[in-house]
C-alpha cells in the first residue's frame, strides 16, 4: 500500500483543521481547538497531535494518507521547514471571504519551493468556506493564480463537505504525476548516458 505524506498549509482561521477533520471523520467542527485531540476514530484512522492517517481508495489504488494539519505551527520556522521537507504534497488553503489569506498563498508557495529546492512541488490551491455568501475572493482570481502555478484549484466547504475529497484526492494524483515524471526523466537520463571503455 502506497503512503502519501500530505501537508495542509495556509493562514490562521481559513479552515485547515476543519477540512482535515471533515475528510477523516465526516463531520464539521465549528469551533476547533488545536489543543484538543479527537478520540472517537474508526479502525482505519490514527491520530497523533495534528497528524492524521486514513486508508482510502483513489482511482482503484488503496493508499494511506498521512495528513499533517499545520494549525498553530506556522510561527515556528524550524518546525515549518521540517514539515515542508518531509511533505510530498501540499494543500495550500485560503478562505474565500478573506482576501489577506489569498494574498498569503504566494508566501507559503515560496517557502515550500525554497525548502524543497524545487519549482515543481505537488500542490493544490484550495478556496475554503464556499458555503459563505460573503465572498471577497472570486473563483476566477483563484483559477488564474492556480493556472500561473500550474496546479489544480478546488473550492471547498468543510461545513457541507463540498469538494473536500476532491481536494485531497487531487493532491494524491498530483504526487503520482510528479513521481511518474521524475521516474521517466531518470530513465531517459540513464539511456542518454554514454559509456566509455578504456582498453
Amino acid at each position: 500500500m502506497t503512503e502519501y505524506k500530505l501537508v495542509v498549509v495556509g493562514a490562521g482561521g481559513v479552515g485547515k483543521s476543519a477540512l482535515t477533520i471533515q475528510l477523516i471523520q465526516n463531520h464539521f467542527v465549528d469551533e476547533y481547538d488545536p489543543t484538543i485531540e479527537p478520540n472517537c476514530l474508526d479502525d482505519d484512522v490514527f491520530v497523533t497531535q495534528d497528524s492524521y492517517r486514513k486508508q482510502v481508495v483513489i482511482d482503484g489504488e488503496t493508499c494511506l494518507l498521512d495528513i499533517l494539519d499545520t494549525a498553530g505551527q506556522e510561527e515556528y520556522s524550524a518546525m515549518r521547514d521540517q514539515y515542508m521537507r518531509t511533505g510530498e504534497g501540499f494543500l495550500c488553503v485560503f478562505a474565500i471571504n478573506n482576501t489577506k489569506s489569498f494574498e498569503d498563498v504566494h508566501l507559503y508557495r515560496e517557502q515550500i519551493n525554497r525548502v524543497k529546492d524545487s519549482d515543481s512541488v505537488p500542490m493544490v490551491l484550495v478556496g475554503n468556506k464556499s458555503d459563505l455568501s460573503t465572498r471577497t475572493v472570486e473563483a476566477k482570481q483563484a483559477q488564474e493564480l492556480a493556472r500561473s502555478y500550474g496546479v489544480p484549484f478546488v473550492e471547498t466547504s468543510a461545513k457541507t463537505r463540498q469538494g473536500v475529497e476532491e481536494a485531497f484526492y487531487s493532491l494524491v494524483r498530483e504526487i503520482r504525476r510528479y513521481k511518474e515524471t521524475n521516474r521517466s526523466n531518470k530513465k531517459s537520463k540513464k539511456s542518454n548516458q554514454r559509456r566509455c571503455i578504456i582498453l
